[in-house]
């Protein structure tokens, strides 16, 4: 369906059957006027996080009475792409988006998302309906209270200008078995090759489990990339670059690990791993590295007296360097289309700006969500500094998750993004599930022949 989206948006850009191009846009001299202009916001929210987003809407529309905000719960995030894909060929997309990079780079292919680089750097005032005024720009405090990987996301387009702004995020984190580690005296890995002896060691007294669950291979292969600081791929020609001999290398070693029976995918076990990590059964994994987001899933049920059966420890991912540590940041940002009427630009600019610098709304978000604030100040919210104060392997697993999140804020990183990015991450997501079952003599000329294979896949999606 991506690609059939891409190639139908491409086609009618080469047409000239898009709607037609917008003006080039210029902040208005006043910034917001205070006319009636209305804006529409697509997004994945369920009730549970439309009920934040609706407390938030009213305090905006007490500062900025006359921008009226409307919402959709679209559906998935690829839905939210699809269908902002179609509208854009008719003109009709909306003012705000839930996004990820590679849905920018489809965007852009109709010139559609407005850059935000002229409004974050604005020195305009803006008069509220209170009579107080903001910088229309952000100032910069605002502007160094941002995650630092979570911000520049949205340079990561090869022309160094910003396309999003960050609004709610998640990463990969090491979830274990701290009951079972501690019972047998094992040590949490930080490094690979620490991972590989730990492995061993639960192998040795749990012959019967899969020590490690990895949910995606994608993420796995790509982080693998930063830690190593090998190629993966670029903004520019060439795009695709992850056929080198570091990377090989690193898919071979996970190879022998998965032979070893030490390890297992989503793709390869058939669901997420953490149905493993939580299972009770001799045929269970110790380990699991799955998405901060998804905490009370690595959870095993309740006992009937409320306790668990074990307790849940949540750390950073193994790194190849502890001075190079490297993690991938997820979750959806925002982005801003291009409109006709100036205004509208303007007041989608300052409702984004409103949600993502304020700490309250990062701090209640992040708690009905399971994601974590994009702001470092979330910890001066005293609602939110009581959630982490809770953090534990049980009741409070997500505040446990968060906490690790926010300790390795320096550690984030994004790949770059182009229209054609959702292809390599495609391939080496297959490129490492067909690998690591591969066994034999001739491992290597296999492992060369798969990489081989996704890189002419990847040119020819392209």
């Amino acid at each position: 369906m991506k690609k059939l989206v891409s190639v139908f948006l491409a086609l009618l850009m080469m047409l000239g059957l898009c709607a037609p191009s917008l003006a080039a846009f210029e902040v208005p001299a006043e910034g917001y006027d205070g006319s009636e202009v209305t804006i529409t916001f697509y997004n994945t929210m369920g009730s549970n996080l439309t009920a934040v987003l609706d407390e938030y809407i009213a305090q905006f529309n007490e500062l900025y009475p006359n921008i009226h905000v409307e919402y959709s719960s679209v559906g998935s995030y690829d839905d939210v792409r699809d269908q902002v894909s179609t509208e854009i060929t008719v003109g009709n997309q909306p003012n705000i988006a839930y996004c990820y990079p590679d849905h920018v780079a489809l965007y852009n292919l109709a010139k559609a998302v407005q850059t935000l680089d002229e409004l974050i750097e604005s020195d305009v005032t803006v008069t509220r309906a209170d009579g107080s005024t903001e910088k229309l720009g952000l100032t910069e405090e605002q502007r160094a209270d941002f995650i630092e990987g979570y911000y520049k996301e949205g340079q990561e387009f090869g022309d160094g200008l910003t396309y999003t702004m960050p609004f709610s995020k998640s990463t990969e984190v090491l979830y274990y078995d701290k009951t079972f580690f501690e019972a047998n005296g094992l040590t949490v890995p930080t490094n690979w090759d620490e991972m590989e002896e730990t492995c061993a060691k639960i192998k040795e007294i749990a012959p019967n489990s899969i020590p490690l669950g990895y949910d995606s291979s994608a993420n796995w292969f790509i982080t693998m990339t930063e830690q190593y600081g090998s190629e993966y791929t670029s903004a520019t020609e060439p795009h695709f670059l992850f056929n080198n001999e570091t990377n090989r290398a690193f898919i071979k070693r996970f190879s022998e690990w998965y032979n070893k029976g030490y390890l297992t995918t989503q793709k390869l076990y058939g669901a997420y791993t953490s149905g493993l990590f939580t299972s009770t059964s001799e045929v269970r994994c110790y380990m699991c590295i799955g998405s901060s987001a998804g905490a009370t899933y690595q959870r095993p049920a309740a006992n009937a007296d409320g306790t668990y059966p074990f307790e849940v420890g949540i750390t950073t991912i193994p790194q190849v360097d502890a001075s190079n540590r490297k993690v991938i940041s997820q979750g959806p940002s925002v982005c801003i289309f291009k409109k006709n009427n100036p205004q509208e630009v303007v007041a989608s600019w300052l409702f984004v700006k409103y949600l993502t610098t304020s700490t309250d709304f990062q701090a209640e978000f992040s708690m009905a969500s399971g994601y974590v604030p994009v702001l470092k100040s979330v910890d001066t919210n005293e609602v939110y500094a009581d959630f982490l104060s809770k953090a534990d392997g049980g009741n409070y697993i997500s505040a446990l998750s968060a906490k690790v999140c926010l300790e390795q804020a320096d550690a984030y990183y994004t790949s770059p993004a182009f229209n054609g990015s959702s292809t390599a991450r495609d391939q080496v997501d297959i490129l490492l599930n067909k690998c690591l079952p591969m066994s034999g003599d001739n491992v290597d000329a296999q492992i060369e022949d798969a990489f081989e294979d996704a890189i002419d896949e990847c040119e020819y999606s392209f």
